[in-house]
């Protein structure tokens, strides 16, 4: 089934009472909704996911109204897309079964849920990368072209890697580079991804998020991500995931000045200019 590269459109009908409707004509690239809160952005969103996670798992097609909502891809024949779906806020966890299932005690919110997914993915990303490295190294005769394609084929890694001990410097936090999972070091102490803030840990989800995909086309949703996050960090947030993955198609909902800073503002949508009345 031929995956799409982007999302084209979303339209929505009756959002709301009184025949409004919502038309949202994407970009390949980043797309901003804008508003104050309660105007609706998380409804948009929420609506968009819902139809999407039904396309991706095969359950309906693009083009198809998915509970009164339509999504356009691009190109016109890709019949799914992948998409990645990222909550910020750090509720704890009420689900009693998947606590009961789940190994690891350290689980206790939604953000540590989305990490203990990401380690597993992570790991699975390492195993993809060294088998990779095995071939260059097993087909390829000239050193110096091995060394060659092997850093490039670890450069996103020891990039986001980079990308997160930067971010996280004025706490003295360092990523363990000699740990197959995620891990810090501070100091003389080794941290888990789950004792870090929840500015921290909604970073981490974001730009471990970014770098799993491996350059691959995406549609990357998130709701006000920058949540939490220092607004130093909500001005590089963009440019950081398009840095990790440049075929990431961003769509945010936010209120926050500081996240379209750093050349963003032609990507802004206010939510008032996707509302289309009959």
């Amino acid at each position: 089934m031929k995956q799409a590269e982007y999302i084209q459109s979303i339209e929505i009908q009756a959002l709301w009472d009184g025949g409004r409707h919502i038309r949202w004509n994407l970009n390949p690239e980043v797309n901003i909704l804008s508003g104050i809160n309660g105007v609706g952005k998380s409804t948009i969103i929420n609506h968009a996911v819902a139809a999407l996670k039904k396309i991706e798992r095969g359950e309906a097609d693009a083009g198809d109204t998915v509970q009164g909502v339509t999504i356009r891809l691009y190109p016109e024949q890709a019949k799914t897309i992948k998409i990645d779906v990222i909550r910020s806020f750090d509720r704890p966890l009420i689900n009693g079964n998947l606590l009961e299932k789940l190994a690891d005690s350290r689980v206790k919110t939604e953000l540590d849920w989305q990490i203990y997914k990401l380690q597993k993915a992570y790991l699975d990303y390492q195993v993809t990368l060294s088998n990779k490295i095995i071939e260059i190294l097993t087909t390829t005769t000239s050193a110096d072209e091995q060394m060659r394609q092997a850093a490039l084929l670890s450069g996103p890694k020891t990039k986001f890697q980079n990308i997160i001990d930067e971010l996280l410097r004025d706490t003295n936090k360092t990523i363990d580079r000699k740990s197959n999972e995620i891990q810090f070091i501070q100091g003389r102490q080794r941290l888990t991804p789950y004792q870090l803030s929840s500015g921290e840990k909604q970073l981490l989800v974001i730009m471990l998020t970014a770098l799993i995909e491996n350059g691959e086309h995406y549609a990357l949703l998130m709701d006000e991500p920058e949540i939490s996050l220092h607004i130093e960090w909500q001005k590089q947030l963009i440019s950081l995931i398009r840095e990790l993955n440049p075929n990431a198609q961003i769509i945010l909902s936010t209120h926050s000045p500081a996240l379209i800073m750093d050349g963003w503002m032609d990507c802004v949508t206010e939510v008032e200019d996707v509302v289309v009345t009959d």
